[in-house]
């Protein structure tokens, strides 16, 4: 059975998603990293998986991969976040079991395509900078380093990278 993109449920559970996660973000734990997603309850994973969209990835049925967005965040401490021109990616995982084999790059070609439709100019993450393999994939895909943001209760520093949609995009600066 192929690789399944779908759009979560209102009425599906998150525990999959949060054991997903917690699987997920292992590897950047024992690098003592403290991403939310390491340990984050239910009720976080609802929060952020309903706060806009959140894409599922499946193959042969079984839970392999997610990715959350949503539009500008008028609270956020980065003031990319805040852009009104924004779609802002969080709760980015796939199973260390499956990783390397494409879903990854098939839930970003999603979501940024899904971001271009709402008439985003800018789709915006953030990681950690002492994960340099994430900082990687993410300029890999044509995402740039715009800004740095000490997220509270973090333990490091996060960078902030954008990746332009439209030609037509405001100059990248916060």
């Amino acid at each position: 059975m192929p690789l399944t993109l779908r759009l979560l449920r209102p009425d599906e559970p998150v525990a999959p998603i949060t054991a997903l996660l917690h699987r997920a973000y292992a590897r950047l734990a024992a690098m003592g990293l403290n991403y939310t997603a390491v340990d984050q309850g239910d009720d976080v994973t609802a929060r952020r998986a309903r706060r806009g969209a959140c894409l599922v990835a499946e193959l042969d049925g079984r839970l392999v991969g997610t990715l959350a967005f949503h539009g500008p965040d008028p609270a956020s401490e980065a003031a990319w976040c805040r852009r009104d021109d924004v779609v802002v990616l969080e709760q980015f995982a796939v199973d260390p079991d499956v990783q390397g084999q494409g879903i990854g790059a098939a839930l970003m070609d999603e979501a940024e395509a899904r971001a271009r439709a709402t008439g985003a100019a800018w789709v915006v993450g953030d990681t950690a900078r002492p994960a340099a393999h994430l900082i990687a994939l993410y300029t890999a895909r044509g995402y740039a380093i715009v800004d740095r943001v000490q997220w509270p209760g973090k333990v490091y520093e996060s960078v902030v990278l954008a990746k332009r949609l439209s030609a037509d995009a405001r100059p990248a600066r916060p």
